[in-house]
């Protein structure tokens, strides 16, 4: 949007704050377009997107390992709202241990990721009580899904230590290393296997990186995509039927 005139826009946008990673963005960008219910391009939703993979590591920064998000982040908030964004969502859990900053900051309306997966992974099933996360270690640090989860009635499961090392950080680097991902599936498989195995009813692939190789992990236990909450969040405040198709 730099450069040009002002954009005219009557329906209202939905900001992507990405980059983090960059495969992660462009498969939420991929599920929103494949989950709205337009029958024309015209009936889809105005997007705009910001994708620095530069941001610094979310992870790192809440283990004391490196340099704070924050000022990236609000610099691409910033962008967004400028070019005319309504709200934003962040296609990165870990991110949303900044969001309270970031809104403090900008005022920009940030979708909460968090909430939206907890939510359908308790209308998985009658009764569901406790709920597995597989979740980076910063997610797991700032304990943003056992804080949602109280307030919305859950127990909320973590994997011990040595099988987060093992199993769960390994693949979601692998994944954002392009690695061979034969390996890092089953890894996540049997990380859902020992959620079970504690008493976990339903687990939230709660790692943007995980729900692209959860597909075996779905096999062992009812399994919530992260993403695909993010995605029906954004379509719950934007989308409306009727337009040129929707608005």
């Amino acid at each position: 949007m730099r450069g040009g005139g002002a954009v005219r826009r009557t329906r209202p946008a939905l900001g992507i704050l990405g980059g983090m990673g960059p495969l992660a963005t462009a498969d939420f960008y991929r599920r929103l377009v494949e989950r709205t219910p337009a029958g024309s391009d015209q009936g889809h939703l105005p997007v705009l997107m910001w994708a620095d993979p530069a941001v610094p590591d979310r992870t790192s920064a809440l283990l004391g390992e490196g340099p704070t998000p924050v000022p990236a982040l609000v610099e691409g908030a910033r962008w967004l709202q400028q070019a005319g964004a309504s709200c934003v969502a962040i296609p990165c859990n870990t991110a949303h241990a900044y969001v309270e900053q970031l809104s403090k900051a900008t005022g920009i309306e940030v979708l909460d990721m968090i909430q939206a997966a907890l939510r359908a992974a308790a209308g998985k099933a009658p009764g569901v009580e406790k709920v597995g996360v597989l979740a980076t270690r910063g997610t797991r640090l700032a304990g943003l899904y056992e804080r949602a989860g109280a307030r919305l009635g859950l127990n909320v499961i973590q994997v011990s230590g040595r099988v987060q090392r093992e199993y769960v950080d390994a693949a979601i680097r692998a994944v954002k290393q392009g690695s061979c991902l034969a390996g890092p599936e089953q890894w996540i498989a049997s990380a859902a296997e020992i959620l079970k195995q504690q008493g976990a009813q339903v687990a939230v692939a709660a790692c943007t990186e995980i729900p692209l190789i959860s597909g075996a992990a779905a096999r062992v236990l009812p399994l919530v995509d992260s993403t695909d909450a993010l995605v029906d969040a954004a379509l719950f405040r934007l989308w409306k039927p009727g337009s040129s198709d929707s608005f």
